[in-house]
């Protein structure tokens, strides 16, 4: 079957089978900056926003997705031109590893473009499911709020 889908703000095609997940297709096309987990919805490493929702692309079947948007970590800031919340948490030390960042980062993202002033219990709501083993979630929730303050929504 033929899934036709915005990546990046880039319209892609793929052809896909019925019981393939987002994870696994994007993954397959190239799309490595979407970790693999736990393949069961419960790690956030596989986070992606599915317009603008963040969302486990483990959990998500492929054929799902057909029209929409798809948004990685890639698609909204580069090392050279980075998102203000992935500076944010460089700035706050809220990154370790790396592993989960991806995921917290666009967690953090859908929830500041539909609530740019969060109090921390949303930022905490935000970053539930976003498993991270290196750190104590304090310096993610002030990243976040880092964020937030700079006013870094909708870019």
């Amino acid at each position: 079957m033929l899934l036709t889908v915005t990546i990046n703000g880039e319209k892609r095609k793929f052809e896909i089978s019925p019981g393939d997940t987002l994870l696994e297709v994007l993954r397959r096309e190239g799309y490595y900056e979407v970790k693999k987990g736990c393949g069961t919805g419960n790690c956030g490493t596989c986070t992606v926003l599915l317009d603008g929702i963040a969302v486990t692309s483990c959990t998500k079947l492929a054929g799902l997705v057909e029209g929409r948007e798809v948004v990685t970590i890639a698609g909204i800031g580069t090392p050279d031109n980075p998102h203000p919340l992935q500076e944010a948490f460089v700035e706050e030390g809220a990154v370790q590893c790396g592993y989960c960042i991806p995921g917290m980062i666009l967690s953090a993202k859908a929830l500041l473009d539909n609530n740019p002033n969060p109090t921390e219990e949303e930022i905490k709501e935000s970053l539930d499911g976003n498993l991270c083993r290196c750190t104590g979630y304090v310096n993610q929730i002030k990243a976040v709020k880092l964020a937030a303050a700079l006013g870094s929504t909708n870019t």
